[in-house]
């Protein structure tokens, strides 16, 4: 068990936790939710030891291993596969012992140790968990230091899934993968024999894997059993039942109010109006009602153009004179298009996007764009360009210096954006209000066709749900890349799967597709 007790955390002079106390018992999976900014990724160094709390302690059992994903990546000349392997501590350190020569008596135990862990299988087990996250065989054999970071974050994360720790601790791991890679982990995890803790803002995620939520907010933690629909409608249940008893106070108050001003000043009545003072200075002091105001996403209408809006002919694209990544594409795009690609990370998904978004030109064949066509793109690597010593309202004068600053300002307030928020530099700004501001900036223009690029990596649940609904409300086509399957299912009508330089209509639906992948990760 580990166990919190009179916690308090500060950060820059905000205090995040106050005088927390709270037990989490073994062998549940915990869904650790709440808006940006609450202190959840806090909790998780204070846990790991790695930030020490201004107040109370956390007590930990000292057998218990915790494991996260370290923030220092994998490198060097070692393959995934080795990686991975040396991930297990305690495995390594049972078989130096064995090569060391332990004491005879000693032999027995570290056998019946290896034999619990199942260390004899390590190597297999390791590949299986690689082969989830999207590593062929080949790339399970190539030194590390020949795959980007993103590949190598996902190297960390096999490695501390081999692991196997009493506690395993993960702060987003879905952000960096693929919805192919997503599927598997999500699989994984609902059948982890330990303890389990994870950051998430992805709603099927929660719902599928957590048997219990823990919910930051006001400074403290309230644990909820069951997963994460079972919380929300348990917590409005809550909501509503305390909006009832502060409406009750309410008038009891007054009334008692409406006797003391009426009588106080009348001799007979004096010692009544006492009394009734002292009951108003002993009611209960109720809990106050959660203030969860809700973020506000909304594109802009986009001008009627004639159909198609694009047309793909016998194109090919790639990167210089390389061989294409996607070759012979004819298809075409229309107003009331709503498509998700689907696809492992590499196989061209991202690269389809931009040749859709003028960012590339085909090496061959054609690409017809209606003559006023404009398309809003949104990546991931932009939020990285960002000026981050300016302001949201500076970037919209940027974007357009002849809005006024009543325009910019509200165009600003469509995705959230309102009041001090527009005025806090960049570098202040929050990952999920940051790419608040992006699609402020993308559907100024009022695009025909939006194309998201993994929209939702640092939004929270209620942003998710913003998103959600102002695709739906949209007007013209999307093209969507995401790991977010209840954002898929809500939003997106078409599937096109790109893989082996094709993209194709995907025929079945998403479960269809989840079993498909799911049998190729066991083949």
């Amino acid at each position: 068990m580990m166990k919190l007790e009179n916690l308090t955390v500060r950060m820059a002079g905000r205090t995040l936790l106050d005088n927390l106390t709270l037990s989490l018992n073994e062998g549940h999976h915990y869904g650790l939710i709440g808006r940006n900014g609450v202190g959840k990724s806090t909790l998780f160094k204070v846990l790991l030891g790695t930030l020490s709390a201004d107040g109370g302690k956390v007590t930990i059992p000292s057998r218990a291993r915790i494991g996260h994903v370290a923030q220092e990546l994998p490198e060097g000349p070692l393959t995934p596969l080795e990686t991975v392997i040396a991930g297990d501590k305690e495995r390594l350190e049972l078989l130096a012992k064995l090569e060391s020569g332990a004491e005879p008596e000693h032999m027995a135990d570290i056998y019946e140790r290896l034999i619990a862990i199942d260390a004899f299988s390590a190597e297999s087990r390791a590949a299986e968990i690689l082969i989830g996250l999207g590593f062929s065989e080949e790339m399970q054999h190539k030194p590390l230091s020949t795959f980007s970071g993103g590949w190598r974050m996902r190297v960390a994360l096999a490695a501390l899934l081999f692991s196997q720790p009493d506690w395993l601790l993960l702060d987003e791991p879905t952000n960096h993968l693929d919805l192919e890679a997503s599927l598997w982990l999500e699989t994984y995890l609902k059948s982890y024999p330990h303890s389990l803790l994870i950051i998430s803002h992805d709603r099927h995620l929660l719902n599928a894997i957590c048997d219990r939520i823990l919910y930051i907010q006001g400074e403290t933690i309230a644990s909820y059993s069951g997963n994460y629909d079972t919380f929300e409608r348990t917590w409005a249940s809550q909501q509503e039942a305390l909006q009832s008893q502060h409406t009750k106070q309410e008038a009891q108050r007054k009334h008692m109010m409406a006797f003391v001003n009426r009588f106080r000043a009348k001799a007979s009545k004096a010692k009544q109006a006492q009394s009734r003072i002292k009951s108003l200075e002993k009611l209960e002091k109720l809990p106050g009602l959660a203030n969860d105001a809700s973020v506000r996403f909304d594109f802009p209408k986009p001008d009627k153009l004639s159909p198609p809006l694009l047309v793909l002919e016998k194109a090919s694209v790639g990167y210089g004179d390389e061989k294409p990544i996607l070759k012979n594409l004819s298809l075409r795009i229309d107003e009331d298009d709503r498509i998700a690609l689907l696809g492992a990370n590499g196989n061209g998904k991202s690269t389809f996007a931009k040749l859709i978004a003028g960012r590339m030109e085909p090496q061959s064949g054609e690409v017809r764009r209606s003559g006023k066509l404009k398309v809003g793109y949104f990546a991931q690597h932009q939020l990285e360009e960002f000026d981050e010593e300016a302001t949201p309202y500076e970037h919209m004068l940027r974007k357009d210096p002849t809005l006024t600053p009543t325009s910019a300002r509200a165009y600003l307030g469509r995705f959230g954006l309102t009041g001090s928020l527009s005025d806090v530099k960049l570098k202040n700004l929050s990952g999920g209000e940051k790419a608040r501001l992006n699609f402020t900036l993308i559907s100024f223009d009022k695009p025909n066709i939006l194309i998201l690029d993994e929209p939702t990596n640092h939004l929270d649940m209620k942003s998710r749900q913003a998103l959600m609904m102002a695709l739906n409300a949209y007007e013209g086509a999307v093209i969507l890349v995401t790991d977010d399957t209840d954002l898929l299912s809500a939003t997106m009508e078409r599937l096109w799967l790109v893989g082996d330089q094709k993209v194709q209509p995907y025929e079945g639906d998403l479960d269809d597709y989840r079993q498909l992948i799911l049998k190729g990760k066991k083949q």
